[in-house]
């Protein structure tokens, strides 16, 4: 896979049980830990391929 390929290429990820964990987490502003979800995974991926900047053509 290479930077060029289309973000609109899909990849199956498959979960033994419906909703597990990811088995990580991390600190909100208060000191609480928050366990971090696929969502949380998938919108960050989101926002990045929206900032994803395009190198320039080689001439």
């Amino acid at each position: 896979m290479s930077l060029q390929q289309s973000s609109e290429d899909k990849i199956e990820v498959i979960r033994t049980k419906p909703g597990q964990t990811l088995g990580c987490s991390i600190i909100d502003k208060d000191g609480r830990e928050v366990p971090i979800t696929e969502d949380m995974i998938q919108d960050a991926c989101r926002e990045l391929d929206k900032r994803l900047v395009k190198p320039a053509e080689q001439k």
